[in-house]
């Protein structure tokens, strides 16, 4: 299987299918691989271990628990240590570039653009993806976000609101300005929502 814990079956004329290896189990390692543990667990059971749980399990180890105390920052201890970068959401893997970038101290000045990172996240995790977005504007980077949520619109410095409304009958400024400015700005829907 490679590593991939499957086999798959060209059936053809039919889509293919995929069956969990027989070598492993479907744990993608050899059993003298799956033998070596560490703190009771093997590599398999490792790749399944959440950031967050992982987060506590690597207390004594102050690089990894720097880095996985970053992932947990940006609001991705949910994952899974082992989880494949092509199941992330578009989010998920924004996140994932920041939280790199944050580890990476050397580079200055750097502009990100996020297109709606906040899409599926809970409440604290957005308000945890604020606090990150604002460690890049304190450490001389800029950021610019499409967003459509509230909290992030009202914490930025400057915001460009498009419309009139959504789809074709948007693509227009309607309004720029600070969040206190489209507030008082009447042809702002961003600005009446901010209100709210």
């Amino acid at each position: 299987c490679k590593g991939e814990g499957e086999v798959t079956l060209d059936m053809h004329f039919m889509a293919e299918l995929k069956l969990p290896c027989e070598e492993c189990d479907g744990k993608r390692f050899k059993k003298s691989i799956l033998d070596v543990s560490y703190k009771g667990k093997d590599i398999y059971q490792l790749l399944m271990t959440t950031i967050d749980e992982a987060y506590e399990m690597f207390r004594d180890n102050p690089i990894l628990h720097r880095k996985l105390g970053i992932l947990r920052e940006v609001g991705l201890g949910y994952l899974q240590l082992g989880q494949s970068g092509t199941t992330l959401s578009r989010g998920e893997s924004q996140r994932l570039k920041i939280a790199a970038t944050l580890d990476d101290r050397q580079q200055d000045h750097l502009l990100y653009v996020f297109d709606e990172p906040t899409t599926g996240l809970h409440l604290d995790d957005v308000k945890k993806l604020i606090g990150v977005v604002q460690d890049l504007i304190d450490a001389r980077h800029s950021v610019i976000m499409i967003e459509h949520h509230m909290d992030v619109i009202a914490q930025a410095d400057y915001i460009l609101d498009f419309g009139p409304g959504g789809g074709k009958n948007g693509g227009q400024l309607v309004a720029s300005g600070s969040p206190e400015e489209l507030v008082k700005n009447p042809k702002s829907v961003t600005g009446k929502a901010l209100l709210e």
